[in-house]
């Protein structure tokens, strides 16, 4: 059986782009690595059956939002149901491959939604690939709720891609940020979290306080962040469920700031400055014992855990500007791993644990970039007045991050870029938004 698509989405090269060329209908569909602009995959997806009345519109709805996240990543082109030749009345229907081979439909995705008595609703799908005639996944199903409808469209998108670029999946997930209202001099900032596409916005904190730098649990269970409830920056954790928060850590400071947990959700890195001196700390959230990390006279912040939790990378002004390192999570030196023209900063470890990504200022311009882990290979995927502050979808193959207009009246918002530097998109929020923190795949 000929497979769809093997988009090994191998995107690490800093001249190297995805293309895929059109393919004669009995030949193999290739996939050729060139520094031209990609040719993306048609797919189909015919408006889900409605297994009865009750689920008519979330029928549509979810077929909607299914199409929705594989055309926003830019690998994929839907092709307009009105260009559809074949109609789908039933799922187990056959199917008529010559109606979507002269479309030039390459993938297909069938479906139905049923709404049982007790409120749960069934999605269930087919995927197809249509030039070799063959599924890739069929008798699939996903059981939710009403309310829970966008979760199950995600899903049904990240089998899809999946199965089609040998990816992770990342559709499911959420992303905790910084909402912003009011005028630049006086923004009130709360916390609140949003599907990764943008809906969904549910607020966490009351906008009385500054809040900054999220970051959520590895579970997606907690928050921690900075707050300035007490007048002072103090690292805060927030029960998601509950919106319980409190205080960590003991030591004598009054500024504790941009925390993130272990990979393990045990532990929490922070910045302390103490005895005028700012460095990094590790807070066991158990025992609350705290241990110092690093001690050198200069000002350490924004660490971030390798996904193994065996190394910390981490911004540092020793060398007189702020730079990156990396050093064992048990603290000492570092080894100083950015080399390049410019000032770097909030350095963050792909889940995967082959790039970090960070910020960077040079030539009157910010950037995010990419690196390896060692500070090779870094290559720069966006240019603009103010980007800065990125973080990872779980899959490691797209980064979130702040952009700012110039000007008065700029506002913050969030925008997303995938590792190569293409398809820059910015994200739906009801209001400016900073400081993205993507969380992990829902359960």
């Amino acid at each position: 059986m000929k497979r769809l698509l093997t988009v090994l989405f191998v995107l690490l090269s800093a001249a190297a782009v995805l293309s895929i060329p059109a393919r004669a209908q009995d030949g193999p569909l290739r996939i050729t690595i060139t520094d031209g602009v990609i040719e993306p995959l048609p797919f189909a997806v015919p408006t889900f059956v409605a297994r009865n009345a009750a689920a008519g519109d979330l029928a549509q709805d979810i077929t909607r939002v299914i199409a929705a996240d594989l055309s926003n990543t830019g690998l994929f082109r839907e092709i307009p149901k009105d260009a559809h030749i074949a109609r789908i009345s039933s799922f187990d229907s056959s199917v008529q491959w010559s109606d979507w081979k002269a479309i030039n439909a390459q993938a297909l995705i069938t479906g139905s939604v049923l709404v049982e008595g007790d409120g749960r609703i069934v999605v269930q799908f087919r995927l197809f690939d249509v030039f070799s005639e063959a599924p890739l996944g069929e008798g699939l199903q996903f059981v939710g709720t009403a309310d829970g409808w966008r979760r199950m469209a995600h899903k049904v998108a990240d089998a899809a891609y999946s199965r089609i670029t040998g990816e992770g999946p990342y559709f499911d997930s959420r992303v905790v940020f910084v909402s912003e209202t009011g005028p630049k001099d006086a923004r009130q900032k709360r916390l609140a979290v949003m599907d990764y596409d943008g809906a969904n916005v549910q607020y966490l904190t009351s906008s009385n306080a500054i809040v900054l730098a999220p970051r959520f649990s590895p579970d997606g269970r907690q928050i921690v962040y900075t707050s300035y409830e007490s007048g002072f920056p103090r690292v805060t954790v927030l029960d998601v469920a509950t919106l319980a928060r409190r205080t960590l850590g003991d030591l004598n400071t009054n500024m504790s700031f941009a925390p993130r947990f272990s990979p393990d959700g045990t532990q929490a890195v922070f910045s302390a400055e103490v005895a005028g001196n700012t460095d990094l700390y590790l807070l066991n959230l158990g025992s609350g014992a705290t241990t110092r990390l690093t001690t050198a006279p200069s000002i350490e912040t924004a660490p971030s855990f390798s996904p193994d939790g065996s190394r910390i990378v981490f911004e540092s002004d020793r060398s007189g500007a702020p730079q990156i390192y990396v050093m064992s999570a048990n603290g000492g030196e570092g080894d100083r791993i950015s080399f390049g023209a410019g000032r770097y900063g909030t350095p963050v470890w792909s889940p995967r644990g082959d790039l970090i990504a960070f910020t960077k200022q040079n030539a009157g311009r910010f950037h995010i970039g990419v690196m390896r882990t060692d500070g090779s290979e870094e290559r720069l995927l966006t240019g603009a007045f103010l980007d800065e502050g990125p973080t990872w979808a779980p899959n490691g193959r797209v980064v979130m991050f702040t952009r700012e207009t110039a000007g008065a009246n700029g506002a913050p918002a969030l925008y997303s870029v995938d590792i190569t530097g293409r398809n820059l998109q910015r994200a739906a929020t009801p209001a400016a938004a900073s400081d993205p923190s993507w969380g992990p795949l829902l359960n």
